[in-house]
């Protein structure tokens, strides 16, 4: 029972990664041309299959790390303390305009 489910999940890697190279932009493949990873991934479907999601398979975009403000540098207008108190002193009414 054991080797069926393990034969199962091999078949069904190799039926994953087979997929993934057809249906993979050839423009967004890495390392070596489309056709060569389907031949790779079809001769030797478990290493190929490893292989092709190592080396050939598109890299996620990556998003930029967000850059703190500075030190100096509130974040937003209830964060700028000379904001708080002008808009404490336009509370009080103690405005001269």
């Amino acid at each position: 029972m054991a080797g069926v489910l393990i034969g199962l999940a091999l078949l069904a890697f190799w039926l994953f990664s087979l997929f993934d190279v057809v249906t993979t932009p050839e423009d967004e493949v890495r390392n070596v041309p489309k056709p060569l990873w389907i031949i790779i991934v079809v001769l030797i479907p478990l290493l190929g299959g490893v292989v092709w999601m190592a080396r050939g398979r598109p890299r996620a975009p990556r998003a930029a790390w967000p850059v703190p403000p500075g030190p100096g540098v509130p974040k937003g207008p209830d964060d700028d303390p000379d904001f708080l108190r002008d808009l404490d002193r336009r509370m009080r009414g103690d405005d001269v305009a």
